[in-house]
């Protein structure tokens, strides 16, 4: 089954960049909000997360963190 990935981040975040590359590479969809470009998204963002920093990921609506718990998922094989 396919699981439905959002990233909330932006177009100059080096963090951001890592985690679209791995998806990219596992040729993975994934929905990316660009909260530089859209500040609604941002809005939402925070909303979501109660956070401010970025990137936030989402797996079937489900947050699961920034970068670092994504790397723990993909290290896992649980991506």
């Amino acid at each position: 089954m396919t699981k439905k990935i959002e990233i909330y981040g932006t177009t100059s975040c080096n963090k951001c960049f890592n985690v679209r590359q791995i998806l990219d590479d596992k040729n993975i969809e994934y929905t990316d909000y660009l909260i530089d470009l859209m500040p609604l998204e941002k809005d939402e963002m925070m909303k979501r997360t109660g956070l401010k920093y970025y990137p936030q990921i989402f797996i079937d609506g489900e947050h699961i963190g920034g970068e670092k718990e994504f790397m723990e998922l993909v290290t896992a094989n649980k991506l």
